[in-house]
């Protein structure tokens, strides 16, 4: 694998945890804004709307740039958008600040596309599996270690630690990434021609339905857990900590089933097996051992679609895989955003013990999509034969 790749992990831990750490500290950050739980959550609603919406527009607007002034400005927005948080007198300020780091999380896509683009065809998954171990990395350390410190030390000090990671990483990047690396051309042009194809849409909306379903619980994952088992900040920071090594398993898993099995019957299994989690987690109130266990069996089947979902968009368009990435990332935060405001919505009503069961009716239409897709995806001895046979 290019070695490059874990350098895009790496900044992607930095992005995951700047961009998620305010879920798990949702309770003192609505505290010392004097507002809401439910109010401090659509900061999520604020970051996945920016990145919904200015990350596919930056992709295209830098379509033309080297790929290292692209990533360049992908963490220079990310980063300032981390001290606008840290310095928010309010709620109000706050959301700017997010909707900055919403545009920066364009570099998840410039990096996908990238990493797909340095590889065989036989080897997407895994170059897939290694970008993406940063986020779910970012659940096993920066979720865990941020949400500590956000009830320990006040939650403003997690958030001044991403930004100095993301100004680490942005000198990192100008240090690291070669400056002759190409762009691949994104354009509305492209857009129009993978949008009149089915398969990328049935991806797109099974992007968007399974993040509505999995965010429906983590835009408030601190209430949640909290709701389940009462615990103590090291307890809850212990338990996102568990979460997150399942998600660093899933996301290698999912590249490695992808590569071999292909990706619809990789995504096939994973999506049952999540929905099942979604259904059995309030049932597990009270016994922490049982919640454990969930929630390290939704890690590994929730993070592991994350490279079978991408592979095949860049086995649909391989020319178009930036623009496509980016557009899948777009679902993946409309869904977060939804999530967070369907479930935010009925906390009232059903309770944050409860709030998993919100999420089953999307999860069972995503696997719904899984219906109209053939796996045509040869497995990795298959599919190695073949590039093989390239010159």
């Amino acid at each position: 694998m290019p070695p490059i790749l874990y350098f895009f992990a790496l900044c992607n831990l930095v992005i995951g945890s700047g961009a998620f750490v305010l879920g798990g500290i949702l309770q003192p950050m609505s505290a010392s804004l004097g507002v809401s739980v439910a109010a401090a959550g659509q900061a999520m609603t604020a970051y996945a709307i920016a990145t919904a919406v200015l990350a596919p527009l930056l992709i295209i607007l830098t379509a033309r740039w080297p790929r290292k002034r692209a990533i360049q400005l992908a963490l220079l927005l990310f980063c300032v958008g981390c001290l606008i948080c840290a310095l928010a007198p309010n709620l109000l300020v706050l959301l700017v600040g997010r909707v900055l780091m919403g545009a920066g999380a364009m570099f998840t896509a410039a990096a996908s596309a990238l990493a797909v683009s340095m590889v065989p065809p036989a080897q997407r998954g895994r170059a897939l599996s290694i970008t993406f171990l940063g986020i779910s990395i970012s659940y096993a350390v920066g979720l865990p270690i941020g949400a500590w410190l956000g009830f320990e030390y006040g939650w403003r000090v997690p958030v001044w630690l991403s930004a100095a990671a993301s100004l680490a990483a942005l000198v990192a990047a100008s240090w690291l990434v070669p400056a002759q690396m190409a762009s691949a051309g994104s354009s509305f042009a492209g857009f129009r021609a993978a949008a009149r194809q089915g398969g990328v849409l049935r991806v797109w909306t099974r992007t968007l339905l399974y993040f509505v379903a999995i965010f429906s619980v983590f835009a408030y994952v601190g209430p949640v857990l909290q709701a389940l088992n009462p615990m103590s900040s090291t307890q809850l920071s212990m338990t996102l900590a568990v979460f997150g090594m399942a998600g660093v398993a899933g996301t290698l898993s999912g590249g490695w089933a992808n590569d071999r099995f292909g990706a619809i019957r990789t995504m096939r299994v994973q999506l049952t097996v999540l929905v099942t989690m979604m259904c059995l987690l309030p049932l597990t109130q009270g016994h922490v051992p049982a919640t454990l266990a969930t929630l390290v069996v939704w890690g590994v089947a929730g993070f592991g679609m994350m490279a079978p979902q991408q592979s095949r968009l860049a086995t649909l368009s391989p020319a178009q895989a930036p623009l496509l990435l980016s557009l899948n990332g777009s679902m993946l935060y409309v869904g977060t955003a939804l999530g967070a405001v369907i479930s935010g919505a009925l906390i009232d009503t059903v309770g944050f013990a409860h709030l998993a069961w919100v999420g089953v009716p999307f999860g069972l239409l995503a696997l719904s999509t899984l219906a109209f897709d053939r796996s045509s995806t040869p497995p990795a001895h298959t599919a190695a034969a073949s590039s093989g046979a390239r010159p």
